[in-house]
This record gives C-alpha cells, sequence and structure tokens, in this order.
C-alpha cells in the first residue's frame, strides 16, 4: 500500500475526529441540558441551525467511518485477514450503521418543537419533554455504537502489533482507546452516576489514541509498500 493512501486514511480519520468531536462536543454539550427539558428545548429553538449543523456534522463523520473502515482493512489484511475484516466490521457497525440511525432521535428532538400540524395533539410541555428524551436516547445510542467501536479499537490495535508497518506505541494506545470506550458504555449502563469520570476517561484515552494514530498517518506515512 502506498503512501497516499495512508495519509488518505489520515485525512478522513481527521476530519472524523473535527465533525464528530465539534457536533457532540461542542453543539450538543452546549445545547442539552440534562433532566431540564425547559431549557434544552428554548436552546434548540433559539439555536436551531446550530443544531441541525450537529447532524449533518454527524451524517458526514459516519458516511467518512465507513471509508475509513474499508481503507484500514485493506492496510492490515496482509497481516491478518480474519482480524482485519472483524475489527472493518465492528467500525462499520458502531457508526456508519448504528451512528447513522441514532441520528433519527438528533433529529426528532427538533422537529416534535417545531409547528407541524399534527404535533398540534400535543402541548408544549409534553413536546419539550420528548424532546428531552429523543436527546436522552440518542446519548444511549451513541453509548451503545462507542461498545462495538471499542472492541474495534482493541482489534486495530492488535492488528498494528501483528503488522510490521505501524510503530507498536500507537497500537498500545489505541488498545488503551478501545478500553476507555468500553469502560463508558458498560460503566454508564450498569453504574449510573459515574457519566463524568467515564466521559473524562474516554476523552483522554480516545484523544491519545486515536489522534496520535491519525498524525502518524498524515505525517510519516508508511514506510514500506508493498502489492
Amino acid at each position: 500500500m502506498e503512501k497516499k493512501t495512508y495519509r488518505l486514511t489520515g485525512f478522513l480519520y481527521l476530519l472524523i475526529i473535527i465533525c464528530a468531536g465539534f457536533s457532540q462536543g461542542y453543539i450538543r454539550g452546549s445545547i442539552v441540558v440534562p433532566e431540564d427539558a425547559v431549557v434544552t428545548a428554548s436552546n434548540i429553538v433559539q439555536n436551531e441551525a446550530l443544531f441541525r449543523l450537529g447532524l449533518s456534522l454527524d451524517l458526514i463523520a459516519f458516511i467518512t467511518d465507513a471509508i475509513v473502515s474499508v481503507l484500514l482493512y485493506q492496510m492490515f489484511k496482509p497481516f491478518g485477514k480474519t482480524l482485519a475484516m472483524t475489527s472493518a466490521t465492528l467500525r462499520l457497525i458502531a457508526h456508519p450503521a448504528i451512528g447513522s440511525l441514532n441520528l433519527l432521535n438528533h433529529y426528532l428532538a427538533y422537529h416534535i418543537l417545531g409547528d407541524t400540524e399534527f404535533l398540534t395533539a400535543f402541548d408544549e410541555v409534553q413536546r419539550q419533554s420528548f424532546s428531552l428524551l429523543f436527546m436522552d436516547a440518542h446519548r444511549s445510542g451513541y453509548l451503545i455504537a462507542g461498545g462495538f467501536f471499542g472492541l474495534h479499537c482493541l482489534l486495530l490495535g492488535v492488528s498494528i502489533y501483528k503488522s510490521n508497518t505501524v510503530p507498536y506505541i500507537f497500537g498500545g494506545l489505541l488498545i488503551g482507546s478501545g478500553v476507555g470506550y468500553l469502560i463508558e458504555t458498560f460503566g454508564n449502563f450498569s453504574m449510573p452516576g459515574y457519566e463524568e469520570y467515564t466521559a473524562l476517561i474516554v476523552g483522554v484515552t480516545a484523544a491519545i489514541g486515536e489522534l496520535s494514530f491519525t498524525f502518524y498517518l498524515l505525517i510519516k506515512g508508511k514506510k514500506h509498500t508493498y502489492d
């Protein structure tokens, strides 16, 4: 595989990080107020264009993730076809599948606050509550996708260890990222109340593991080429 393919993978991976990070970290992070339906609904209505942008950015990230899944499969297939295929499949399930479908909850959160005629059957308080419910469902969907993505990161790290093309340190860092995602997913579902801690864990591990791997692909590429 040529250097340009590695750098393309790195560029697309960076695009995913930017789009998904801005949508989840800034847009939903600043608009959605957990357990406060009134404030959340008000924020969505007052920032509807920004909220819609969040959906579009996520969709761009998830479509791009489907391409990255294929590129990563091609990259590591020579060092274990079944392992590479399993890793790519988990990534495809996580974001292009679960993540994309989960965007329906994001869409419905602001759609139900609109002036659509059939929604007049619900009063304002009910629609605000439904809007927050959809955002809660979206958060849960994100966690479910994170479980699959965590397993992908673990297997991607193993693939790096089995290859001779990427330094082992990035395999270890990606395994750490995978553990972080799994801690957030299973921790939040199994032991609610520690969401701030699990978010911090996955934030740090994902940032270190995924960003370092991304910049490695962008800057250094692959050391050797093969057919």
